[in-house]
């Protein structure tokens, strides 16, 4: 076994308490973007927004993260203005109609002010705190958890990419407690898609447990990713088995919440996985 299991955290969001290290959480994932790389402008208008995370959540997703710009390689970046726009309707509506936390996916701190404001439970910032020298802060100022992920610019690594990826997190961890982010709701995220070829990506994958000497929650989120296409030779919307393979590998490695499109498939392949790894078979006295 890759991973001692008998680590719990409680990871208090607002009003929700992630319970993690019980099972593997199921983020589902809710693009409001029109040009997300697998499903850009699908969900754009508000009710169709509302209505796929409500089946989301049907199928059991613990927490869905609303992203309202694309992070697709070579996307367009959009003022904080436009992100507001296309999430704060979906998110208002949202708090009032489901009972699952809410993440936002943004890197800008006057979105993330936004959005907490109207109710949103986290923050998932795909540049780990690094690029928006506010938004730690404002994390901070709303004792909220937040989902720090590796980037950079770039494949090229001078050294071991698993060192690469520590000395990322560390210093994205350093900022985090020095704005006043309560060590208890840093979660990290290795970054899979981002900053790394593919084959970078399968290498990162199979060294996962590795992070877990950090001594912190991690998210992975690989699904439909370039990483799985390589392999398949599939296009995005081809890739739900090739994900669930990686979310299977994530719960072996340790991995306490995984981000992901198609829940219902990744949910039942994790709950087998969780029954065998974590011993999570209520049946058995």
């Amino acid at each position: 076994m890759l991973y001692d299991f008998s680590r719990k955290i409680n990871i208090k969001a607002k009003e929700y308490t992630l319970a993690l290290g019980s099972k593997t959480y199921i983020m589902g994932i809710l693009n409001v973007t029109p040009d997300s790389f697998s499903d850009g402008g699908k969900f754009t208008n508000v009710e169709k927004a509302v209505f796929h995370a409500k089946e989301m959540i049907h199928d059991g997703a613990d927490i869905i993260d609303i992203g309202g710009e694309s992070t697709r390689p070579g996307h367009q970046e959009v003022s904080p203005e436009e992100e507001l726009n296309r999430v704060l309707p979906v998110i208002e509506k949202l708090v009032k109609e489901i009972k699952v936390p809410l993440s936002v996916d943004t890197t800008k701190s006057a979105v993330a002010e936004k959005v907490l404001q109207a109710g949103a439970h986290m923050i998932n910032d795909v540049w780990g705190l690094q690029r928006d020298p506010h938004l730690a802060k404002i994390i901070a100022k709303y004792h909220v958890p937040v989902v720090i992920m590796h980037n950079q610019v770039g494949t090229e690594y001078d050294e071991d990419i698993m060192e690469s990826i520590k000395i990322f997190l560390n210093k994205s961890i350093g900022i985090a407690l020095a704005a006043g982010i309560k060590k208890e709701n840093i979660i990290l995220d290795p970054g899979i898609g981002f900053g790394k070829t593919p084959e970078q990506n399968i290498h990162v994958m199979s060294r996962l447990h590795e992070l877990n000497h950090l001594g912190y929650p991690i998210l992975l989120g690989t699904s439909r990713k370039s990483m799985i296409g390589k392999i398949l030779d599939l296009p995005a919307t081809e890739r739900v088995e090739g994900t669930v393979a990686t979310s299977v590998m994530g719960v072996m490695h340790g991995m306490d919440i995984l981000r992901v499109h198609d829940v219902k498939e990744n949910i039942r392949a994790v709950k087998v996985a969780d029954a065998i790894v974590r011993g999570t078979t209520p049946w058995i006295k």
